[in-house]
């Protein structure tokens, strides 16, 4: 036998066998399928009980025990982040069975906002586009859309202050939070630099690679836009302007990349709320928003902070904001770790009540998990 033909007798078995091997592969794609279509089923099923109750349909203790339950059993044998991805986007396709929901985002299509949206619910959601991040208050306060997914701070620039001042303006609930990594891409419609005459942007991006921008375009100017979205959709149509994008934008609008990861910082990370007309009940492992004002006398701010430390509340984040139209007055916004129904957060709230000028309970919903970073 010669050497070329005990090659081809080794390649006709290793064939077979990915044949045989592919063929078991399809077995177990027709039954994932299968137990899917009976998932979905089971949760519309539900849908209807809860219905007859009138039972929320979200249920966020029931997620996360799910959620630990398949990481448990899986052992790390499956890469965890995509396993929670894609039993996310399960979970989230057979509970929006059950009810239409509908989310606004800061558009147009492919913003940072809109894939922060995605990230959140999957694709099962119907995605609306904003103007701006008090439109989206607006018409989930008025019940228009069921959720909005806003941003409320980044790594680099800090907070999102068009945001936290529609918090103090409707009266909305944080039923959730998602970081996004972002990664800023500058593209045009022909794929060369010196093609740009101009660059825009939303003015956090623009704010976030100025460095890059000052370095390689040094004598091309820049413009504040509305979005991402929108600066893409201008760099479409004007072949002289480039713009900075997201990943999805480029597809979305058929630009060219001139620079990929033109952010001055590694790590930047947005942090997104996502907004409704109600809070959620307890996962288990939670946190809750407060916006507060004090008094104005010596100390003030340091009795809510005592307050809070009395009861072993853990915080996680505060910021101020100052009162539009009062100079000098400021309120603070308060991230700590708890569910308002916990007793320790509810006997601290009630002495908060008593202390502060005023106080606005934001909302209490689940922590991110690592994974979800």
């Amino acid at each position: 036998m010669t050497e070329k033909q005990e090659i081809s007798i080794e390649d006709g078995a290793a064939n077979k066998t990915i044949s045989v091997i592919r063929e078991r592969i399809d077995s177990i794609d027709n039954q994932i399928l299968l137990l899917l279509k009976e998932r979905l089923l089971c949760a519309k099923d539900i849908g209807r009980l809860k219905n007859q109750n009138k039972r929320a349909k979200w249920d966020p203790l029931r997620e996360r025990q799910i959620f630990e339950r398949l990481k448990a059993m899986n052992n790390n044998d499956f890469p965890e982040p995509p396993l929670i991805s894609i039993f996310r986007e399960i979970i989230t396709t057979c509970r929006l069975s059950q009810k239409t929901v509908t989310v606004g985002y800061l558009g147009p299509e492919a913003t940072f906002s809109h894939l922060a949206g995605v990230k959140y619910f999957g694709q099962s959601a119907r995605f609306i586009p904003q103007e701006t991040i008090e439109d989206i208050f607006h018409d989930v306060e008025h019940g228009r859309i069921t959720y909005g997914i806003v941003p409320v701070e980044n790594s680099i620039e800090g907070s999102v202050t068009s945001t936290l001042d529609s918090f103090i303006k409707y009266r909305v609930k944080i039923c959730g939070e998602v970081n996004l990594a972002i990664k800023h891409n500058l593209v045009n419609f022909s794929g060369a630099m010196e093609d740009i005459k101009m660059v825009v942007s939303h003015s956090q991006p623009l704010a976030q690679c100025r460095q890059w921008l000052r370095k390689n375009l040094p004598d091309v100017p820049t413009q504040t836009v509305f979005s991402t979205g929108v600066a893409a959709q201008m760099a479409q149509k004007d072949h002289t302007l480039g713009a900075i994008a997201s990943s999805l934008a480029i597809k979305t609008y058929e630009l060219q990349v001139v620079a990929q990861g033109v952010e001055d910082y590694r790590g930047n990370t947005t942090r997104f709320l996502l907004i409704g007309r109600r809070s959620l009940t307890r996962s288990g492992k939670d946190k809750t928003s407060f916006v507060l004002s004090v008094i104005d006398r010596p100390g003030a701010l340091n009795d809510v902070l005592h307050i809070l430390a009395e009861h072993g509340i853990s915080l996680t984040r505060i910021e101020s904001r100052p009162v539009k139209g009062e100079a000098g007055k400021y309120m603070f916004f308060i991230d700590l770790l708890g569910h308002i129904n916990d007793p320790v957060i509810d006997k601290a709230v009630m002495r908060l009540r008593e202390t502060c000028a005023s106080f606005e309970w934001l909302g209490s919903y689940p922590q991110l998990e690592e994974t979800d970073n």
